[in-house]
Parts: C-alpha cells; sequence; structure tokens
C-alpha cells in the first residue's frame, strides 16, 4: 500500500483558525501602540518646553517669555518640536485655532494640540 505524505484539509482549517485568533489579538495592541508612541512624544516634548520655559523666566527676572520662538532665539530650545498628533509646529496664543501648541504668555502655560475634536468641535487641549 502506497501511503500519501501530507496535511489533510481538516488539519490546515485547524491551523488556519488559530492563526487568525493570534492575530485578531496581537494586531490591536500593534495600533494602540501607535498612539501611545505619539502620546508618549508629546508628552516628553511638552516637559522639555515647560522647563526650558521655567529656565528662562528664573534667568529673566521671573518673567515668562513673550513667544515660545524667544526659546529657539535665545538658544534654550534648537527649534519648536513638532506635534506627533498634527505634525506641525505652529504656535498660537488662542486655543480655538488648530495650532500645534498653545502658549500664554502671561502665564507661561504651554498645551499640546492632540488633534481631537468633542461634540461640538473644540479642540482638545488635554496635555
Amino acid at each position: 500500500m502506497n501511503a500519501k505524505k501530507g496535511f489533510t484539509l481538516v488539519e490546515i482549517l485547524i491551523v488556519v483558525v488559530i492563526l487568525g485568533i493570534l492575530a485578531a489579538i496581537v494586531i490591536p495592541q500593534f495600533t494602540n501602540a501607535s498612539t501611545e508612541a505619539k502620546e508618549n512624544s508629546l508628552k516628553s516634548d511638552l516637559h522639555t518646553m515647560r522647563a526650558q520655559i521655567e529656565l528662562w523666566s528664573v534667568k529673566n527676572s521671573d518673567n515668562e517669555p513673550n513667544a515660545l520662538g524667544d526659546l529657539v532665539t535665545d538658544e534654550y530650545l534648537r527649534a519648536i518640536p513638532e506635534n506627533p498628533f498634527t505634525n506641525d509646529a505652529t504656535i498660537s496664543s488662542t486655543q480655538e485655532d488648530g495650532s500645534a501648541w498653545y502658549y500664554n504668555s502671561t502665564t507661561g502655560d504651554v498645551r499640546a494640540n492632540d488633534g481631537g475634536t468633542d461634540a461640538d468641535s473644540v479642540k482638545h487641549w488635554d496635555y
């Protein structure tokens, strides 16, 4: 009797089902990793800018910089970092527009646009 070697259709289907289940578990974790990486990058950039604003303020009689660009001009920062959610480095003194960063020169508060909006189309500035 000549036995043929190979897998049966049932064995192949079982392997395909197992691979499908594993893919369904693993793929969502990779999509979350991308968002988490953007959030971590954004938080790191904010931490750096806030620390440099504080340093600038200490060296300038507790006055806040007039603009974030002053930090670049005075070499506290090499450049305004690009916001990973909006992919630009624009700065605004109001939170209503789509700029990457919001800076209040009175308080020294700097915030980031996370690219999202709420139900009323108001921009998020959660960081």
